[in-house]
């Protein structure tokens, strides 16, 4: 199973929004095999939506709006992106504290959260590793027996870098930071070519019971073959979870691609 930002799941119904909210009903999220659990077992897929970088759109990250996509739009989960370059945290760490607002935000309304380190344009996440461990000692310490908080460590890896030299290595050291202070909370790992890579990540797994690997993709660029490296990944028990996706081609334009958005 894929967990998956914009693929519907077991959500609160909108009548029942502020009286049982997804967290109220789902609790703290483990892995069973490749299937996302909740406290009782059961399955769950989250759906909901990813912030553009918080440096520049921060505003539009308040209690008030994640209030109304719960209610409205259905969401379970909001993801917060926090650029590392681009005027980012490591320009900027004060981008930390819209963070912080919206993990708060989302406590209290009872939907999940995934804290994004987002490297992009730096793309080997090794380049400011030492800021990525100063910045998850402090989130996992404020947040990390918070059972609705998911840590993504590493948005996109892309340009020269490969799973077994570069990523795997920078996610063990990320991951022995958090666990310090977060033992059970879902990690999600970038993978190779803009997370597309889930293949590599399958072939040698980072030994830890919850973490998944990022899946990303775009309806109107990629098909089949990123299809097939779900698949595959998936059959190596490699637990994915789809954090980004879009009905456009990958740079944002074009669409809507719909055929190849419901294409499983």
């Amino acid at each position: 199973m894929v967990a998956a930002l914009g693929i519907s799941g077991i959500i609160a119904p909108k009548a029942a929004a502020a009286s049982k909210t997804p967290v109220a009903v789902n609790g703290q999220l483990t892995l069973k095999g490749t299937q996302l659990v909740n406290q009782n077992g059961k399955a769950v897929q989250l759906k909901g939506i990813s912030s553009h970088g918080l440096q520049w759109y921060g505003d539009y990250v308040n209690k008030d709006s994640l209030k109304w996509l719960r209610d409205d739009w259905g969401i379970n989960v909001f993801r917060a992106a926090m650029y590392t370059a681009e005027g980012g945290y490591i320009d900027n760490p004060s981008v930390k504290n819209k963070v912080k607002e919206a993990v708060e935000a989302a406590k209290e309304l009872g939907i999940y959260v995934i804290i994004d380190w987002h490297i992009l344009s730096d793309g080997n996440p090794n380049q400011n590793k030492a800021k990525a461990k100063e910045f998850f000692n402090e989130m996992s310490r404020l947040y990390g027996k918070t059972p609705n908080v998911i840590f993504e460590i590493a948005n996109e890896p892309n340009g020269d870098v490969n799973w077994n030299r570069d990523i795997k290595p920078y996610a063990e050291e990320i991951l022995s930071v958090i666990r310090k202070n977060s033992p059970k909370n879902i990690v999600i790992v970038g993978t190779g070519t803009w997370s597309q890579d889930v293949n590599d990540a399958a072939d040698n797994q980072l030994k830890d019971g919850n973490v998944m690997y990022a899946l990303h993709f775009y309806a109107g660029t990629h098909g089949q073959s990123l299809r097939d490296k779900a698949d595959y990944a998936l059959s190596k028990g490699a637990p994915i979870f789809v954090t980004e996706w879009g009905t456009s081609d990958a740079s944002g334009n074009g669409g809507v691609y719909l055929d190849q958005s419901r294409s499983g």
